[in-house]
């Protein structure tokens, strides 16, 4: 249910603000999307997973908080990181 090393270390390279960030917010909230979307795919067969369900609500609830902290430094990067990563809004 987690993300391999390898995808997370192309999500830093990839949201990196500059050389040696994994602490950004845009960093972080990469990461969630992809535990996140990796979560999902898990709920579609485990339907009565319910200790994990916990888990993914409070990613989302971070990843959200996140989001509203870029929102208001800068209302470009949050647009561009939502189309970057395809999450509606």
């Amino acid at each position: 249910m987690s993300i391999t090393p390898a995808i997370k270390a192309q999500l830093i390279k990839d949201f990196a603000t500059k050389e040696g960030d994994t602490g950004s917010p845009d960093v972080q909230i990469a990461i969630l999307t992809s535990r996140i979307k990796t979560l999902t795919e898990h709920f579609k067969s485990h339907k009565k997973d319910n200790h994990s369900r916990r888990g993914l609500l409070k990613m989302v609830a971070l990843r959200r908080k996140l989001l509203d902290y870029v929102k208001s430094k800068d209302q470009a990067r949050y647009q561009s990181l939502l189309e970057r990563l395809g999450i509606r809004r």
